[in-house]
């Protein structure tokens, strides 16, 4: 089964969205954005970048947890991973967005 993203809306009313691996299993999240038109672009974003590494910077977290996160061209954080036990599966989760990010389909789960 191929990658999907899931567009929402937070009890804010903002939007945000994830990617999921074919599994299921959330792989990137997004920020929060104004308006849905801002989470399309998100999501577009991520789309065009995924399959590029130089665009996925690897962390380590406060708690020494490795995690990602990509930027787009201008270097503006699109979107986060979570927190990973080892670097093996950090990259191991990278892979997995450039596979499943740029034919990803949009499930709009905001009405």
């Amino acid at each position: 089964m191929a990658g999907k993203f899931e567009l929402k809306t937070a009890k804010s009313g903002q939007f945000h969205f994830n990617l999921l691996a074919g599994n299921g299993q959330i792989i990137l999240q997004s920020e929060m954005y104004e308006t849905k038109a801002s989470a399309l672009n998100g999501i577009a974003s991520i789309q065009k970048n995924a399959a590029d590494d130089a665009r996925y910077e690897r962390l380590v977290s406060k708690t020494e947890k490795p995690y990602f996160v990509l930027k787009a061209a201008n270097h503006q954080v699109i979107g986060q991973s979570q927190l990973y036990e080892s670097e093996a599966s950090r990259d191991n989760g990278i892979e997995s967005v450039k596979k499943n990010g740029p034919d990803a389909t949009i499930t709009d789960l905001t009405a």
